[in-house]
């Protein structure tokens, strides 16, 4: 069985509650690494957003085949509607994200306005290094509690392996890695100083059970 046999295989296991979760958490990521793509000009990132759009596509047509099995009644077939429409707008947010980064084939100077955007927007797309200086390296992002201490979401990351995508909690940042954000100025400012060393990480307190 190869790579993708065994992913439809797992997805087919999986419950509808779990593809739809998995879609959403994908389709709120997909548009953020598209803008991030031609920012950065970066091949890599545009190739993993086609790869993520074919995902939800699967993940799509798994939730309906499961609804298809599942459905016997007209009343069944009412209250699995809602369903099919969560997933249609993930998809179709996923396939808006893939045109995005067809524009990677256009010159960089003849798509400035892709900077214009995303800097009218409240949220920005911003890249910064962590320092060796910096209390970042050698921890967690969930030790760290990036998102919660800063208000900016990892995206992606680039490490000496190379790049990783909407990077799991368990991840471990190192001195020299890249790391792509999502969030406001200030909270990039914030995460900015952190990652630099010129300020020292305010690490969440931790909470330990009573004897």
């Amino acid at each position: 069985m190869n790579d993708d046999e065994h992913s439809d295989s797992n997805r087919m296991e999986a419950t509808v509650r779990e593809l739809l979760t998995e879609m959403k958490d994908a389709s709120e990521t997909i548009v953020d690494l598209a803008y991030a793509s031609l920012m950065y000009n970066s091949k890599d990132m545009a190739e993993k957003v086609e790869e993520m759009d074919r995902d939800i596509d699967d993940m799509k047509f798994a939730i309906r085949t499961k609804i298809l099995m599942a459905v016997r009644t007209k009343e069944d077939a009412r209250e699995m509607t809602g369903v099919l429409q969560v997933a249609s707008a993930a998809d179709r947010i996923s396939e808006a994200a893939g045109e995005i980064v067809k524009l990677l084939h256009v010159p960089k100077e003849e798509r400035p306005f892709i900077n214009e955007i995303i800097n009218e927007s409240d949220e920005k797309i911003m890249m910064t290094r962590i320092s060796p200086k910096s209390d970042m390296a050698g921890n967690t992002i969930d030790q760290l509690a990036v998102e919660a201490s800063t208000g900016t979401k990892i995206i992606a990351m680039k490490n000496r392996y190379g790049w990783i995508y909407n990077p799991d909690g368990d991840v471990k940042l190192r001195a020299g890695d890249d790391i792509i954000v999502n969030g406001s100025l200030d909270g990039f400012s914030r995460l900015k100083k952190f990652a630099s060393g010129d300020l020292p990480w305010e690490f969440p307190e931790m909470e330990f059970a009573e004897d």
